[in-house]
């Protein structure tokens, strides 16, 4: 309790700072760049057009979901998938990718991942908004389960900040961990339900996969746009979400504690 206070005090105290180190994070991603910030929805939404081309296209396994064409189902999983992508590689080497930071200005180093997680955030929020807007032009207007959208996005973004800072001090010490992670960011994919309903899933397969948090959001993403549920229809997937995320600020405060004072050293 007392590292976790010490986290929270250190987030508030140099809370204009994260901010702005958010901002230039952001900037890092197109800087230089002749389109700019175009490239913050050009980028995903490329990706998202090859894997519509494959399934529906290519394989012509694409099948509408709930009077839903299978580009907005397919596009309802993947732009939480980009967010959860990016944080899963951005997290772990976020302390090393800011090294400069700890070994010479000294800056908390538990506000790093918080920074990286902010920017990512709000690329998260403008291909939202760009979603809304697809499926506004199909002919499916906002209703009130939109009203579940910033919630779904608040508990990702309490999820992998605890993920940015256990993963950032266990990769600022092992670079195989780094690597590691990085390989199975692909993995994550298709275990994660973007391509599938794991709700079509049975007996243990299925429980095993709904303990895994991306494919939680993602289900509050599609039950928002795609299947009009509210978050408490789904008790077991809140459940099993508000476990895995408390596990996870555990091995946190874990980290920092054991990592804190010697990360400044190894980095």
């Amino acid at each position: 309790m007392k590292t976790f206070i010490e986290v929270i005090k250190e987030h508030i105290l140099y809370r204009k700072q994260i901010w702005e180190m958010s901002k230039k994070d952001l900037h890092k991603i197109y800087k230089g760049t002749a389109l700019g910030a175009l490239w913050l929805v050009g980028t995903p939404m490329i990706r998202l057009f090859v894997y519509w081309f494959a399934f529906s296209i290519g394989l012509k396994s694409g099948r509408p979901v709930e009077g839903y064409p299978y580009f907005l189902w397919l596009m309802a999983g993947m732009v939480p998938w980009f967010y959860a992508s990016a944080m899963i590689r951005g997290g772990v080497s976020s302390l090393r990718q800011y090294r400069h930071l700890v070994t010479k200005i000294k800056f908390p180093v538990s506000t790093i991942p918080t920074f990286i997680n902010i920017s990512q955030l709000c690329i998260h929020a403008l291909l939202v908004g760009v979603m809304i807007l697809l499926f506004m032009c199909f002919g499916f207007m906002p209703d009130k389960y939109y009203l579940q959208i910033p919630l779904y996005m608040a508990m990702a973004f309490l999820f992998f900040n605890c993920w940015g800072l256990f993963s950032g001090l266990i990769g600022a010490i092992s670079k195989d961990f780094v690597k590691l992670v990085k390989s199975f960011t692909m993995a994550f994919l298709w275990l994660s339900g973007i391509f599938y309903s794991v709700d079509e899933m049975k007996g243990m397969l299925k429980q095993v996969m709904l303990f895994n948090p991306i494919t939680l959001i993602v289900n509050g993403f599609r039950d928002c746009f795609i299947y009009k549920e509210w978050i408490w229809e789904n008790p077991i997937e809140l459940r099993n979400f508000i476990i895995v995320t408390f596990i996870m600020l555990i091995l946190g405060i874990w980290a920092y504690k054991k990592l804190n004072k010697d990360i400044h050293d190894v980095l």
